[in-house]
């Protein structure tokens, strides 16, 4: 069961003007499962990505970041149940003709098509049946699709994710909804996740890259499940320009500033979730840094704790084994700490200070906290003051079933 994630519900996800979806079952994956999504797209669209840093990335990966480059994406089009990943030229070819068999349909060009592709690594895509379903798809295309497009896109989540929200934006209603999949296969700089955000506010295209790489890097770049990046992660951020406010230019005016700080909030929130529905988890775990010279030394400490099977583990039984967090910040890459000046809290519990166990310390506190479903860990480096904060989860005998079935 999801880490305290409610399952969204259709009415609280609102339309973006611009942006229509239909999502079918193609045959892609097991039977039962819808796994096709196209999202449809006016015309004058801002678009931007970020995509996968594993160096053996996925056709769809490849063929998204050439096609934005071309410009005017008009649609996209996803499949669940085959990464298309590991699989060479033929894997390109494949992209390639998904993308083409839409464009075809739609009047476009192949490159205004973005293909995005999740599931089993080094199997060939079954282009066949997603081209036999797109017609399906695109008749079922409505603005009011999101919910069944998260649903679309989820392969071992347990449940769709998807969150939306409405601010103004000089003197306009400005929407934003976005949806994500995701539960294993997760780390740091993104991970076996899709996430689509849209907006209908009006951004310069020009601006979407970094638009995209600011939400990345505030969002799915704080969450890790298992450690392991994946070949096909990627987050793609539409601006439909229809709002009717004039255009943003620069990201740092009062208007963007209003603009990224909702998109912020539906990233985080979509990122969090796919932390909470992560594989088996059964906790939900906050780990801050505080104190650190730079953001990086904050990022690696919080990394290490995060990224720990033995810490990891230790929450999921809930043992106060706590000496493992402080290996973590020990082995995190900081050549010069000074453990003497190490401060370790458990939510309101002081755990360690200057390096060693609190004299008010005592286990039952420890294993009060560990039991909750919610738990934040905070380290003070005591070097400056920088601070970093990530999200993950335990690990739990279901993360080993789901990933050893996985195929089956």
């Amino acid at each position: 069961m999801p880490v305290n994630l409610p399952i969204p519900a259709a009415s609280s996800l609102h339309a973006v003007n611009g942006v229509r979806i239909g999502v079918v079952e193609a045959g892609i994956r097991k039977a039962g499962r819808k796994d096709l999504t196209v999202m449809l797209l006016d015309d004058g669209c801002s678009v931007g990505g970020v995509f996968t840093t594993n160096r053996f990335r996925a056709a769809p990966v490849q063929i998204c970041r050439n096609h934005l480059v071309a410009g005017n994406t008009r649609a996209v089009v996803i499949n669940t149940g085959n990464a298309n990943a590991g699989t060479g030229a033929d894997g390109l070819a494949r992209a390639t003709q998904s993308c083409a068999a839409l464009a075809k349909r739609l009047n476009l060009d192949a490159t205004q098509v973005l293909p995005f592709s999740t599931g089993v690594i080094m199997e060939q895509l079954p282009v066949d049946r997603i081209e036999a379903g797109l017609d399906a798809a695109i008749a079922d295309a409505r603005a009011d699709h999101w919910l069944k497009a998260a649903e679309g896109i989820m392969t071992t989540d347990t449940q769709p994710k998807a969150y939306s929200t409405q601010v103004v934006v000089e003197g306009r209603t400005v929407t934003v909804t976005g949806i994500s999949k995701g539960a294993g296969m997760i780390r740091p700089n993104m991970a076996t996740m899709l996430g689509f955000i849209a907006t209908d506010a009006c951004v310069a295209p020009s601006l979407m890259a970094a638009l995209a790489r600011e939400l990345a890097e505030g969002s799915f770049n704080r969450v890790t499940v298992d450690g392991d990046t994946s070949t096909n992660d990627s987050l793609l951020v539409i601006a439909t320009n229809k709002a009717g406010h004039a255009p943003i230019v620069d990201l740092q005016s009062p208007a963007a500033l209003v603009l990224k700080a909702a998109m912020l909030e539906v990233a985080r929130l979509l990122a969090q979730a796919i932390v909470r529905d992560g594989e088996g988890a059964t906790k939900f775990i906050t780990v801050q840094i505080d104190g650190g010279r730079t953001e990086e030394e904050c990022r690696k400490v919080a990394y290490a704790i995060a990224h720990s099977p033995l810490v990891k583990t230790a929450f999921f039984a809930s043992d106060p084994n706590l000496g493992r967090i402080l290996a973590a910040v020990g082995y995190a890459g900081i050549d010069d700490l000074d453990q003497g000046l190490i401060e370790l809290h458990l939510d309101d519990v002081h755990v360690a200070t200057q390096g060693g166990r609190h004299t008010a310390y005592r286990e039952e506190d420890g294993q009060r906290v560990m039991k909750q479903s919610e738990i934040t860990v905070r380290v003070g480096l005591g070097r400056g003051t920088a601070s970093q904060t990530v999200w993950t989860c335990d690990f739990s005998h279901d993360y080993v079933t789901i990933n050893a079935d996985y195929r089956s």
